[in-house]
């Protein structure tokens, strides 16, 4: 096991209670609720403790439930059987996830800042190809005006959000929402208090939306 992944583990076995709590994030609910159709298939990378994903899986989604920490598997799975939904949740290291092998209708990434520049590339970059065209990518994370509040997240400026950063990584999808703000977090112990939040939702725009579009349309004459 990585050492970066060997830490979290150990924070996550070293109580029973749940570090980011178990309700859903709000940018999540806020966002993904009007977009969600039961059905649809959902992939929440970097999900911890689970309450993300199992919150799109109350909601009728066929979600994939990813972390890299065996104990926060462990966790996200009594607190689906807790709240009696059922979702594929999966030990994995992000680093070597196999983004190509399918797509989904929802990619969501709800505060993964343990990755570094060039890391953070490749999950953007993968992210944006799990997306099925038509499909939707959520992501939340803290922006540099963190490290002033230090209500959660890295201490490393290098892994925090700017809106040029998002605008720029997400360039080739319709990007519907890209905000900073300020909010009052209350996601258990780690994430709690006035916080510096990044916001983004992006859209994957339907290739045969395009190639009509770039057609000449055709000319009817009335009889």
């Amino acid at each position: 096991m990585k050492p970066a992944i060997s830490r979290w583990d150990d924070r996550f076995a070293a109580t029973d209670e749940y570090l980011f709590g178990k309700n859903p994030n709000a940018f999540l609910v806020k966002h993904a609720t009007p977009l969600i159709k039961s059905g649809m298939t959902v992939l929440a990378i970097a999900d911890g403790e689970g309450r993300n994903g199992i919150w799109l899986a109350e909601q009728g989604c066929k979600v994939w439930s990813i972390d890299s920490a065996p104990a926060a598997s462990a966790k996200a799975k009594r607190l689906a059987l807790e709240r009696g939904v059922e979702l594929h949740i999966e030990t994995a290291d992000i680093a070597q996830w196999p983004w190509h092998t399918q797509q989904f209708d929802m990619v969501v990434g709800i505060f993964f800042q343990f990755a570094n520049p060039e890391l953070r590339s490749d999950i953007f970059n993968g992210m944006a190809a799990a997306v099925k065209p038509g499909g939707h990518l959520l992501i939340e994370g803290y922006g540099l005006k963190q490290l002033e509040y230090k209500t959660g997240g890295p201490d490393i400026p290098e892994h925090l959000y700017t809106l040029e950063l998002m605008r720029s990584s997400f360039a080739n999808m319709r990007i519907d929402v890209l905000e900073e703000c300020d909010a009052e977090l209350e996601e258990g112990d780690r994430h709690k208090g006035t916080s510096a939040l990044v916001d983004l939702v992006a859209f994957k725009v339907e290739q045969r939306t395009k190639d009509i579009a770039a057609k000449p349309l055709p000319l009817f004459t009335r009889r």
